[in-house]
């Protein structure tokens, strides 16, 4: 392998890496808004503890949907890291 190929796969490798890293910084963002809902929704049982029912379906419903972001970075750092879609396009075996 040439030089130049050998460096054009290194700096897709890193850019895959660095990829998948930012990918999983989407997990931080569910982690705070599901945080926070379950504080907000235990304030809430606490001052009115006959809408628990209520309250509790709502923040699940809630944290399931917030939760789909972090699923979607995880999914995305996976197929960076080891599907490399990037790099099949400079060995040449794209099909």
């Amino acid at each position: 392998m040439n030089e130049a190929l050998l460096n054009a796969q290194a700096t897709v490798l890193a850019g895959q890496a660095i990829g998948a890293g930012l990918a999983m910084i989407a997990g931080i963002g569910p982690g705070i808004g599901e945080g926070y809902a379950v504080g907000k929704a235990i304030e809430t049982i606490g001052r009115q503890p006959e809408i628990k029912g209520t309250a509790t379906s709502t923040m699940f419903i809630g944290c399931a949907v917030a939760e789909t972001t972090g699923i979607y970075g995880l999914f995305v750092a996976i197929v960076l890291l080891w599907m490399n879609p990037f790099l099949k396009h400079l060995t040449g075996t794209v099909g």
